[in-house]
């Protein structure tokens, strides 16, 4: 054999070779993509065996200490992740009962925003007539954002047993803010909490005059939620009463206690608890216990109750002021002061960027003050007095020197 047909023949192997070896890398690769495959089906499977799981301890908790006393003609209506009585009457749920638990905050389905008739209810509930361009919104009393981690579960909150005629202003207002508030409880404590929510209802409501309406759906005056820690070393309980109209306060301002919603609505909650440990939690209206650690809200507290002595307004209050000198009064609860300007900025019971007042100290006049008001006035009510501003929208006033700031105790004794 020549040098020529030597190198062919060698060439032919390595060609030949090379296939072989390109080929099993191609074969190798689609092993693993379909054992890749099989793996992402069996994860899929198991996550749908775990949520079934969470879904079934759920039910079995709410059963066993979750659910208001049943009345004479109570029907218990069961879906995946909530319970409901449901009001043929009123054509609205007499109330609903859910668990929020840590899952939450990690659930990423989307609204659905298709609400259905609850086959389960067999009187029938409202439908879409009764509800479509009437001028309230379906307002979820499981919100539906609890619900984000199982599609079961959230599909459950789109039936019509678990909605109520709330005006605008309320459902994507102070109400969202509560439901807000109480899953930032659940995401910075990683606790569950047992949640039951509901309208206040009696006869004489007024009813929805759509002229197509399919049902005689009532409008209630009042909403109310009750909220129980029942996990945690200290059980807690707390509840929330607002009314059917938009709300100016933010949500903590509603606070009362469980005891007071079931003189309201006589319903009697957490019946199968211990006697002293209900009396206990039902006497519970604090909500600054509501905030764990790592919570942005963390320290903000509740405007001072209106009306407060002449002349002078809770935070609140001011943006009816603007252009006014006024006496504004609250809680100072956090203070910063900027790189650029070096003002002092006093938050005033509400967190930054949340707050509904503040007041400045501008750097000029710092020498005005014999402390340094960064840190002298936070957590002390106290009143300022000067005119009234606004910007971004949030009303503020100037401070200039110590005699426009005053101990709010020492306010009220002036007036």
């Amino acid at each position: 054999m020549n040098c020529s047909t030597h190198l062919l023949s060698l060439f032919a192997v390595l060609a030949s070779t090379s296939t072989f070896a390109q080929y099993d890398l191609d074969k190798q690769l689609r092993s693993i993509e379909e054992q890749n495959a099989r793996l992402q089906q069996q994860q899929l499977l198991l996550v749908a065996r775990m949520d079934s799981a969470k879904l079934a301890i759920v039910r079995r908790d709410l059963t066993a200490k979750g659910l208001p006393k049943l009345e004479a003609g109570d029907e218990v209506i069961v879906h995946p992740g909530h319970m409901l009585v449901y009001s043929e009457k009123h054509e609205v749920p007499k109330w609903t009962a859910h668990i929020a638990p840590p899952d939450l905050i990690t659930g990423n389905l989307a609204r659905i925003d298709s609400f259905l008739p609850d086959p389960q209810v067999k009187t029938g509930t409202a439908v879409t007539a009764d509800y479509w361009y009437s001028g309230y919104d379906r307002g979820h009393m499981v919100p539906s954002a609890d619900m984000r981690w199982n599609q079961e579960a959230l599909q459950g909150t789109y039936y019509y047993s678990n909605v109520c005629p709330q005006v605008p202003e309320l459902n994507r207002g102070t109400w969202a803010e509560l439901e807000d508030w109480g899953r930032r409880y659940v995401n910075f404590s990683k606790r569950r909490v047992f949640v039951v929510t509901g309208p206040v209802l009696r006869d004489g409501l007024p009813t929805m005059q759509k002229p197509d309406r399919k049902n005689e759906v009532s409008i209630p005056e009042l909403y109310w939620k009750v909220i129980a820690d029942l996990d945690g070393e200290k059980p807690q309980a707390i509840a929330f009463v607002m009314r059917n109209a938009a709300q100016e306060y933010p949500p903590i301002s509603y606070a009362v206690t469980v005891d007071s919603v079931e003189a309201l609505t006589g319903l009697d909650f957490f019946p199968a608890l211990d006697d002293a440990l209900e009396s206990r939690i039902e006497a519970m209206r604090e909500p600054k216990d509501w905030y764990a650690q790592g919570d942005p809200f963390f320290g903000e507290t509740e405007p001072l109750k209106a009306p407060l002595p002449k002349g002078m307004f809770n935070t609140v209050q001011a943006k009816y002021h603007i252009g006014q000198t006024a006496t504004v009064c609250g809680t100072v609860v956090s203070s910063r002061k900027t790189a650029k300007a070096k003002a002092i900025y006093l938050n005033f019971d509400r967190m930054h960027p949340h707050q509904d007042f503040y007041a400045t100290i501008w750097e000029y006049n710092g020498p005005n003050f014999s402390y340094d008001p960064e840190t002298y006035f936070v957590n002390k009510k106290i009143c300022v007095t000067g005119k009234v501003t606004i910007y971004d929208d949030i009303p503020r006033i100037s401070i200039n020197n110590e005699s426009e700031v005053m101990p709010y105790e020492e306010a009220i004794l002036q007036r």
